[in-house]
Protein backbone atom coordinates (compact mmCIF):
# COMPACT_ATOMS: atom_id res chain seq x y z
CA UNK A 1 0.00 0.00 0.00
CA UNK A 2 2.90 2.35 0.80
CA UNK A 3 4.53 1.58 -2.58
CA UNK A 4 1.27 2.36 -4.38
CA UNK A 5 1.02 5.65 -2.49
CA UNK A 6 4.61 6.49 -3.46
CA UNK A 7 3.91 5.76 -7.12
CA UNK A 8 0.78 7.86 -7.03
CA UNK A 9 2.66 10.78 -5.48
CA UNK A 10 5.47 10.45 -8.03
CA UNK A 11 2.97 10.44 -10.90
CA UNK A 12 1.33 13.61 -9.57
CA UNK A 13 4.65 15.42 -9.12
CA UNK A 14 5.96 14.50 -12.57
CA UNK A 15 2.58 15.30 -14.14
CA UNK A 16 2.54 18.73 -12.51
CA UNK A 17 6.08 19.35 -13.72
CA UNK A 18 4.96 18.44 -17.25
CA UNK A 19 2.15 21.00 -17.04
CA UNK A 20 4.60 23.71 -15.94
CA UNK A 21 7.07 22.79 -18.71
CA UNK A 22 4.41 23.03 -21.44
CA UNK A 23 2.27 25.98 -20.37
CA UNK A 24 1.03 26.96 -23.83
CA UNK A 25 0.01 23.42 -24.74
CA UNK A 26 -1.71 23.01 -21.38
CA UNK A 27 -3.55 26.29 -21.91
CA UNK A 28 -4.82 25.12 -25.30
CA UNK A 29 -6.06 21.88 -23.72
CA UNK A 30 -7.84 23.83 -20.99
CA UNK A 31 -9.38 26.20 -23.53
CA UNK A 32 -10.91 23.38 -25.53
CA UNK A 33 -12.20 21.73 -22.35
CA UNK A 34 -13.41 24.89 -20.60
CA UNK A 35 -16.55 25.45 -22.69
CA UNK A 36 -17.69 21.85 -22.24
CA UNK A 37 -17.29 21.91 -18.46
CA UNK A 38 -18.94 25.35 -18.29
CA UNK A 39 -21.89 24.00 -20.28
CA UNK A 40 -22.33 21.16 -17.76
CA UNK A 41 -22.10 23.62 -14.85
CA UNK A 42 -24.62 25.97 -16.47
CA UNK A 43 -27.13 23.22 -17.19
CA UNK A 44 -26.87 21.77 -13.69
CA UNK A 45 -27.10 25.19 -12.02
CA UNK A 46 -30.04 26.21 -14.20
CA UNK A 47 -31.87 22.97 -13.46
CA UNK A 48 -31.39 23.35 -9.70
CA UNK A 49 -32.50 27.00 -9.72
CA UNK A 50 -35.55 26.16 -11.85
CA UNK A 51 -36.37 23.31 -9.49
CA UNK A 52 -36.22 25.58 -6.47
CA UNK A 53 -38.40 28.22 -8.11
CA UNK A 54 -41.03 25.85 -9.49
CA UNK A 55 -41.28 23.61 -6.46
CA UNK A 56 -41.39 26.58 -4.11
CA UNK A 57 -44.57 27.82 -5.82
CA UNK A 58 -46.17 24.51 -6.68
CA UNK A 59 -46.95 23.72 -3.02
CA UNK A 60 -48.32 27.21 -2.51
CA UNK A 61 -50.57 26.99 -5.56
CA UNK A 62 -51.54 23.31 -5.72
CA UNK A 63 -50.94 22.02 -2.21
CA UNK A 64 -48.52 19.73 -0.43
CA UNK A 65 -48.06 16.37 -2.14
CA UNK A 66 -50.29 13.70 -0.61
CA UNK A 67 -53.07 16.15 0.28
CA UNK A 68 -56.46 14.87 -0.86
CA UNK A 69 -58.50 17.26 -3.00
CA UNK A 70 -62.25 17.24 -3.63
CA UNK A 71 -64.23 19.53 -5.93
CA UNK A 72 -67.81 19.88 -4.71
CA UNK A 73 -70.27 20.59 -7.55
CA UNK A 74 -72.83 23.31 -6.94
CA UNK A 75 -75.86 21.00 -6.89
CA UNK A 76 -78.73 21.34 -4.48
CA UNK A 77 -77.56 21.70 -0.89
CA UNK A 78 -74.08 20.28 -1.56
CA UNK A 79 -72.13 23.45 -0.72
CA UNK A 80 -74.01 24.22 2.57
CA UNK A 81 -73.62 20.58 3.60
CA UNK A 82 -69.86 20.66 3.05
CA UNK A 83 -69.50 23.99 4.85
CA UNK A 84 -71.41 22.58 7.81
CA UNK A 85 -69.27 19.40 7.83
CA UNK A 86 -65.98 21.31 7.71
CA UNK A 87 -66.93 23.75 10.48
CA UNK A 88 -64.39 23.37 13.30
CA UNK A 89 -62.43 20.58 11.52
CA UNK A 90 -58.64 21.20 11.41
CA UNK A 91 -58.08 18.21 9.07
CA UNK A 92 -60.04 19.68 6.18
CA UNK A 93 -60.60 23.12 4.68
CA UNK A 94 -62.84 24.39 1.92
CA UNK A 95 -62.21 27.38 -0.33
CA UNK A 96 -64.25 29.25 -2.90
CA UNK A 97 -63.23 32.31 -4.93
CA UNK A 98 -65.03 35.33 -6.31
CA UNK A 99 -64.15 38.79 -7.55
CA UNK A 100 -64.27 41.83 -5.25
CA UNK A 101 -63.56 45.53 -5.63
CA UNK A 102 -62.16 47.55 -2.74
CA UNK A 103 -62.31 51.33 -2.93
CA UNK A 104 -64.58 54.07 -4.19
CA UNK A 105 -68.08 52.92 -5.21
CA UNK A 106 -69.38 53.02 -8.78
CA UNK A 107 -65.96 53.54 -10.37
CA UNK A 108 -63.76 51.51 -12.68
CA UNK A 109 -60.87 49.91 -10.75
CA UNK A 110 -57.29 50.82 -11.57
CA UNK A 111 -56.67 47.18 -12.55
CA UNK A 112 -59.76 45.96 -14.41
CA UNK A 113 -60.32 42.24 -14.07
CA UNK A 114 -57.87 41.97 -11.19
CA UNK A 115 -54.83 42.29 -13.45
CA UNK A 116 -51.36 42.26 -11.88
CA UNK A 117 -50.18 45.76 -11.15
CA UNK A 118 -47.08 45.47 -13.33
CA UNK A 119 -49.45 44.91 -16.29
CA UNK A 120 -52.45 47.00 -15.24
CA UNK A 121 -53.82 49.64 -17.54
CA UNK A 122 -56.71 49.98 -19.98
CA UNK A 123 -58.42 47.12 -21.76
CA UNK A 124 -56.01 44.33 -22.60
CA UNK A 125 -57.55 43.70 -26.03
CA UNK A 126 -59.45 46.05 -28.29
CA UNK A 127 -61.98 44.75 -30.79
CA UNK A 128 -62.69 46.02 -34.28
CA UNK A 129 -66.10 47.35 -33.22
CA UNK A 130 -64.69 49.52 -30.47
CA UNK A 131 -65.62 46.95 -27.85
CA UNK A 132 -63.05 45.31 -25.66
CA UNK A 133 -62.27 42.43 -23.36
CA UNK A 134 -60.80 42.13 -19.93
CA UNK A 135 -59.31 39.14 -18.12
CA UNK A 136 -61.16 37.70 -15.14
CA UNK A 137 -59.33 35.10 -13.02
CA UNK A 138 -60.46 32.78 -10.26
CA UNK A 139 -59.27 29.46 -8.79
CA UNK A 140 -60.49 27.62 -11.90
CA UNK A 141 -58.48 29.70 -14.37
CA UNK A 142 -58.72 32.90 -16.39
CA UNK A 143 -61.09 33.91 -19.14
CA UNK A 144 -61.75 36.96 -21.32
CA UNK A 145 -65.02 38.77 -20.60
CA UNK A 146 -66.53 41.18 -23.12
CA UNK A 147 -66.71 44.80 -21.96
CA UNK A 148 -68.72 47.61 -23.54
CA UNK A 149 -66.63 50.80 -23.17
CA UNK A 150 -69.75 53.03 -23.35
CA UNK A 151 -71.26 51.24 -20.35
CA UNK A 152 -68.15 51.43 -18.19
CA UNK A 153 -68.00 53.52 -15.05
CA UNK A 154 -65.42 56.30 -14.73
CA UNK A 155 -62.02 55.27 -13.49
CA UNK A 156 -61.41 55.91 -9.80
CA UNK A 157 -59.49 54.87 -6.69
CA UNK A 158 -60.47 51.20 -6.45
CA UNK A 159 -58.66 47.89 -6.72
CA UNK A 160 -60.15 44.68 -8.10
CA UNK A 161 -58.90 41.38 -6.75
CA UNK A 162 -59.74 37.72 -6.35
CA UNK A 163 -61.39 37.07 -2.98
CA UNK A 164 -60.92 33.54 -1.60
CA UNK A 165 -63.18 32.51 1.27
CA UNK A 166 -61.81 29.80 3.60
CA UNK A 167 -63.58 27.56 6.10
CA UNK A 168 -60.39 27.07 8.12
CA UNK A 169 -56.63 27.47 8.17
CA UNK A 170 -55.36 26.43 4.75
CA UNK A 171 -51.65 26.72 5.61
CA UNK A 172 -51.17 23.04 6.60
CA UNK A 173 -52.15 22.19 3.01
CA UNK A 174 -50.74 25.26 1.21
CA UNK A 175 -47.83 26.57 3.28
CA UNK A 176 -48.30 30.30 2.74
CA UNK A 177 -45.43 32.37 4.15
CA UNK A 178 -46.39 35.39 6.23
CA UNK A 179 -44.64 38.53 4.96
CA UNK A 180 -46.23 41.06 7.29
CA UNK A 181 -48.92 41.17 9.96
CA UNK A 182 -50.79 37.99 10.87
CA UNK A 183 -52.97 35.28 9.38
CA UNK A 184 -56.72 34.80 9.73
CA UNK A 185 -57.84 33.68 13.21
CA UNK A 186 -60.57 31.03 12.94
CA UNK A 187 -60.91 30.58 16.72
CA UNK A 188 -62.62 33.91 17.43
CA UNK A 189 -66.24 34.95 16.86
CA UNK A 190 -66.93 36.10 13.27
CA UNK A 191 -66.83 39.86 12.83
CA UNK A 192 -69.22 42.02 10.86
CA UNK A 193 -66.11 43.79 9.53
CA UNK A 194 -64.31 40.95 7.69
CA UNK A 195 -60.57 40.55 8.27
CA UNK A 196 -58.66 39.99 5.04
CA UNK A 197 -55.10 38.93 4.29
CA UNK A 198 -53.54 40.14 1.03
CA UNK A 199 -51.02 38.38 -1.12
CA UNK A 200 -47.87 40.24 -2.20
CA UNK A 201 -49.33 41.25 -5.58
CA UNK A 202 -52.38 42.86 -3.94
CA UNK A 203 -50.17 44.52 -1.34
CA UNK A 204 -48.29 46.28 -4.18
CA UNK A 205 -51.55 47.85 -5.31
CA UNK A 206 -52.59 49.03 -1.87
CA UNK A 207 -49.11 50.46 -1.31
CA UNK A 208 -49.35 52.39 -4.59
CA UNK A 209 -52.94 53.63 -4.38
CA UNK A 210 -54.85 55.16 -1.48
CA UNK A 211 -58.33 53.58 -1.54
CA UNK A 212 -61.18 53.78 0.99
CA UNK A 213 -62.03 50.69 3.07
CA UNK A 214 -65.18 49.70 1.22
CA UNK A 215 -65.51 46.31 -0.49
CA UNK A 216 -68.11 45.38 -3.10
CA UNK A 217 -69.02 41.74 -3.71
CA UNK A 218 -71.76 40.69 -6.11
CA UNK A 219 -74.72 39.30 -4.21
CA UNK A 220 -73.85 41.04 -0.93
CA UNK A 221 -76.68 42.77 0.94
CA UNK A 222 -74.44 45.82 1.43
CA UNK A 223 -70.89 46.99 0.88
CA UNK A 224 -68.45 45.53 3.42
CA UNK A 225 -65.83 47.32 5.51
CA UNK A 226 -62.74 45.07 5.38
CA UNK A 227 -59.79 45.11 7.77
CA UNK A 228 -56.39 44.29 6.26
CA UNK A 229 -54.48 42.33 8.92
CA UNK A 230 -51.56 40.79 7.00
CA UNK A 231 -49.68 39.96 3.81
CA UNK A 232 -48.65 36.48 2.67
CA UNK A 233 -46.64 34.94 -0.15
CA UNK A 234 -49.01 32.56 -1.94
CA UNK A 235 -47.26 32.04 -5.29
CA UNK A 236 -50.06 33.71 -7.27
CA UNK A 237 -49.45 36.46 -9.83
CA UNK A 238 -52.86 38.15 -9.59
CA UNK A 239 -54.02 40.30 -6.66
CA UNK A 240 -55.73 38.03 -4.13
CA UNK A 241 -57.24 38.43 -0.68
CA UNK A 242 -58.21 35.72 1.81
CA UNK A 243 -61.20 35.96 4.15
CA UNK A 244 -63.09 33.70 6.55
CA UNK A 245 -66.06 32.12 4.78
CA UNK A 246 -68.40 32.69 7.74
CA UNK A 247 -67.55 36.41 7.78
CA UNK A 248 -68.17 36.70 4.03
CA UNK A 249 -71.38 34.63 4.01
CA UNK A 250 -72.82 36.92 6.66
CA UNK A 251 -73.08 39.50 3.89
CA UNK A 252 -73.63 37.08 0.97
CA UNK A 253 -76.40 34.79 2.24
CA UNK A 254 -77.05 33.32 -1.21
CA UNK A 255 -73.75 32.60 -3.04
CA UNK A 256 -75.75 31.36 -6.07
CA UNK A 257 -76.71 34.98 -6.69
CA UNK A 258 -73.03 35.65 -7.44
CA UNK A 259 -72.16 34.08 -10.78
CA UNK A 260 -68.47 34.81 -10.21
CA UNK A 261 -68.33 32.39 -7.27
CA UNK A 262 -67.36 29.68 -9.75
CA UNK A 263 -68.93 26.26 -10.17
CA UNK A 264 -68.40 24.91 -6.67
CA UNK A 265 -66.21 24.48 -3.64
CA UNK A 266 -62.67 23.07 -3.40
CA UNK A 267 -61.93 20.96 -0.34
CA UNK A 268 -58.44 19.94 0.83
CA UNK A 269 -58.29 17.03 3.26
CA UNK A 270 -55.53 15.54 5.39
CA UNK A 271 -54.66 12.04 4.07
CA UNK A 272 -55.21 10.58 7.55
CA UNK A 273 -58.73 11.98 7.93
CA UNK A 274 -60.55 8.85 6.76
CA UNK A 275 -63.60 9.65 8.90
CA UNK A 276 -63.98 13.09 7.32
CA UNK A 277 -63.84 11.62 3.82
CA UNK A 278 -66.51 9.06 4.70
CA UNK A 279 -68.76 11.72 6.27
CA UNK A 280 -68.39 13.97 3.24
CA UNK A 281 -69.25 11.15 0.82
CA UNK A 282 -72.30 10.12 2.83
CA UNK A 283 -73.68 13.62 3.28
CA UNK A 284 -73.04 14.62 -0.33
CA UNK A 285 -74.92 11.56 -1.61
CA UNK A 286 -77.71 12.44 0.81
CA UNK A 287 -77.74 15.99 -0.59
CA UNK A 288 -78.42 14.65 -4.09
CA UNK A 289 -74.91 14.53 -5.57
CA UNK A 290 -74.41 11.35 -7.63
CA UNK A 291 -71.74 9.10 -6.13
CA UNK A 292 -69.96 8.97 -9.50
CA UNK A 293 -69.32 12.72 -9.36
CA UNK A 294 -67.56 12.58 -5.99
CA UNK A 295 -63.85 12.21 -6.75
CA UNK A 296 -61.21 12.58 -4.04
CA UNK A 297 -57.76 12.62 -5.62
CA UNK A 298 -54.30 13.12 -4.07
CA UNK A 299 -52.13 16.08 -5.02
CA UNK A 300 -49.04 14.96 -6.95
CA UNK A 301 -47.95 18.29 -8.42
CA UNK A 302 -44.45 18.21 -6.90
CA UNK A 303 -43.83 14.70 -8.16
CA UNK A 304 -45.00 15.63 -11.67
CA UNK A 305 -42.88 18.78 -11.74
CA UNK A 306 -39.79 16.88 -10.58
CA UNK A 307 -40.20 14.26 -13.30
CA UNK A 308 -40.56 16.96 -15.98
CA UNK A 309 -37.54 18.85 -14.66
CA UNK A 310 -35.51 15.66 -14.53
CA UNK A 311 -36.31 14.90 -18.18
CA UNK A 312 -35.35 18.44 -19.25
CA UNK A 313 -32.14 18.23 -17.25
CA UNK A 314 -31.05 15.02 -18.95
CA UNK A 315 -31.84 16.45 -22.39
CA UNK A 316 -29.71 19.55 -21.79
CA UNK A 317 -26.97 17.54 -20.10
CA UNK A 318 -26.83 15.40 -23.23
CA UNK A 319 -26.33 18.52 -25.32
CA UNK A 320 -23.67 19.78 -22.90
CA UNK A 321 -21.93 16.41 -23.10
CA UNK A 322 -21.52 16.85 -26.84
CA UNK A 323 -19.70 20.13 -26.19
CA UNK A 324 -17.64 18.36 -23.53
CA UNK A 325 -16.63 15.65 -26.01
CA UNK A 326 -15.10 18.33 -28.22
CA UNK A 327 -12.93 19.32 -25.25
CA UNK A 328 -12.04 15.66 -24.67
CA UNK A 329 -10.94 15.40 -28.29
CA UNK A 330 -8.72 18.46 -27.79
CA UNK A 331 -7.13 16.94 -24.67
CA UNK A 332 -6.64 13.67 -26.56
CA UNK A 333 -4.89 15.36 -29.49
CA UNK A 334 -2.60 17.37 -27.21
CA UNK A 335 -1.87 14.28 -25.15
CA UNK A 336 -0.91 12.20 -28.16
CA UNK A 337 1.32 14.99 -29.45
CA UNK A 338 2.97 15.31 -26.05
CA UNK A 339 3.65 11.57 -25.79
CA UNK A 340 5.14 11.63 -29.29
CA UNK A 341 7.58 14.35 -28.22
CA UNK A 342 8.50 12.54 -24.99
CA UNK A 343 9.12 9.06 -26.43
CA UNK A 344 12.86 9.17 -25.60
CA UNK A 345 12.15 10.45 -22.08
CA UNK A 346 9.68 7.66 -21.37
CA UNK A 347 11.99 5.03 -22.91
CA UNK A 348 14.83 6.26 -20.68
CA UNK A 349 12.58 6.04 -17.62
CA UNK A 350 11.71 2.47 -18.59
CA UNK A 351 15.43 1.70 -18.92
CA UNK A 352 16.14 2.86 -15.34
CA UNK A 353 13.34 0.74 -13.89
CA UNK A 354 10.15 2.82 -14.15
CA UNK A 355 7.16 0.51 -14.50
CA UNK A 356 4.67 0.74 -17.34
CA UNK A 357 1.92 1.53 -14.84
CA UNK A 358 3.83 4.52 -13.49
CA UNK A 359 4.42 5.85 -17.02
CA UNK A 360 0.70 5.59 -17.72
CA UNK A 361 0.02 7.25 -14.36
CA UNK A 362 2.30 10.19 -15.25
CA UNK A 363 0.34 10.91 -18.44
CA UNK A 364 -3.01 10.39 -16.75
CA UNK A 365 -2.01 12.63 -13.83
CA UNK A 366 -1.16 15.40 -16.26
CA UNK A 367 -4.52 15.21 -18.06
CA UNK A 368 -6.47 14.77 -14.81
CA UNK A 369 -4.78 17.83 -13.30
CA UNK A 370 -5.57 19.75 -16.47
CA UNK A 371 -9.22 18.68 -16.23
CA UNK A 372 -9.39 19.54 -12.51
CA UNK A 373 -7.92 23.02 -13.00
CA UNK A 374 -10.25 23.65 -15.93
CA UNK A 375 -13.25 22.50 -13.89
CA UNK A 376 -12.30 24.82 -11.02
CA UNK A 377 -12.06 27.73 -13.46
CA UNK A 378 -15.43 26.89 -15.03
CA UNK A 379 -17.12 26.62 -11.62
CA UNK A 380 -15.60 29.96 -10.61
CA UNK A 381 -16.87 31.62 -13.78
CA UNK A 382 -20.30 30.08 -13.18
CA UNK A 383 -20.43 31.48 -9.64
CA UNK A 384 -19.43 34.95 -10.82
CA UNK A 385 -21.96 34.83 -13.66
CA UNK A 386 -24.76 33.82 -11.27
CA UNK A 387 -23.86 36.62 -8.90
CA UNK A 388 -23.84 39.13 -11.77
CA UNK A 389 -27.25 37.86 -12.94
CA UNK A 390 -28.64 38.31 -9.45
CA UNK A 391 -27.47 41.95 -9.43
CA UNK A 392 -28.70 42.73 -12.96
CA UNK A 393 -32.17 41.26 -12.44
CA UNK A 394 -32.62 42.57 -8.91
CA UNK A 395 -36.12 43.95 -8.59
CA UNK A 396 -37.35 42.34 -11.82
CA UNK A 397 -38.02 38.82 -10.58
CA UNK A 398 -38.03 37.64 -6.99
CA UNK A 399 -36.58 34.26 -7.98
CA UNK A 400 -33.50 35.88 -9.53
CA UNK A 401 -32.69 37.89 -6.41
CA UNK A 402 -30.23 36.58 -3.83
CA UNK A 403 -29.39 33.51 -5.89
CA UNK A 404 -26.98 31.08 -4.32
CA UNK A 405 -24.77 28.85 -6.44
CA UNK A 406 -26.04 25.24 -6.21
CA UNK A 407 -23.46 22.87 -4.80
CA UNK A 408 -24.73 20.22 -7.23
CA UNK A 409 -23.47 22.36 -10.12
CA UNK A 410 -20.00 22.58 -8.56
CA UNK A 411 -19.86 18.81 -8.05
CA UNK A 412 -21.07 18.21 -11.62
CA UNK A 413 -18.39 20.56 -12.98
CA UNK A 414 -15.57 18.89 -11.04
CA UNK A 415 -16.81 15.45 -12.06
CA UNK A 416 -17.05 16.52 -15.72
CA UNK A 417 -13.49 17.89 -15.64
CA UNK A 418 -12.09 14.69 -14.11
CA UNK A 419 -14.01 12.43 -16.51
CA UNK A 420 -12.85 14.52 -19.48
CA UNK A 421 -9.26 14.34 -18.23
CA UNK A 422 -9.54 10.58 -17.83
CA UNK A 423 -11.06 10.00 -21.26
CA UNK A 424 -8.68 12.40 -22.99
CA UNK A 425 -5.60 10.94 -21.30
CA UNK A 426 -6.43 7.22 -21.44
CA UNK A 427 -5.19 6.54 -24.98
CA UNK A 428 -2.00 8.66 -24.59
CA UNK A 429 -1.35 6.86 -21.28
CA UNK A 430 -1.64 3.45 -22.92
CA UNK A 431 0.63 4.57 -25.72
CA UNK A 432 3.24 5.81 -23.23
CA UNK A 433 3.10 2.51 -21.33
CA UNK A 434 3.79 0.54 -24.53
CA UNK A 435 6.97 2.44 -25.51
CA UNK A 436 9.74 -0.21 -25.67
CA UNK A 437 13.04 0.23 -23.81
CA UNK A 438 14.93 -0.19 -27.08
CA UNK A 439 13.66 3.19 -28.22
CA UNK A 440 16.30 4.85 -26.02
CA UNK A 441 19.05 3.21 -28.09
CA UNK A 442 17.90 5.16 -31.16
CA UNK A 443 17.97 8.50 -29.30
Amino acid sequence: MIRLSGRFRSALIIGFQGIRARKLRTFLSMLSLFLGVLAVVTVQAGAEIAKRALLADVELQQGVDGTLRLYVPDQGAAVPVVLDTLRGRPDGVGSVSTQAIIGEPNVKPVNPGGAPFRDSGELMYQGDDGGGYRQVCDQYGCQLVAVDPSAEAPKGQAIELSLTALTGDIRPFRPFRIVAGSWLDFTVTPSMSPAIVLNEQAAKGFARYQVPAEMRVTGATANLTPRIIGVVEDGRYEPTAYVRSDELLTWVPDPKANSSFGSGLEVMIDPGAQDLMQILRTRLVGAGVPAGQIHIEPVRSREEQESELSLMRWVFLGMASLVLLIGVAGVLNVGLATVGERIEEFALRRAVGTSRMLLAGIVLAETLLTGLITAAAAVGVGMLGLRAMSVVFQGHDRYLEHLSFPWQAGVAGIAAGLVAGLLGGLIPALRAARIPIATVMRA
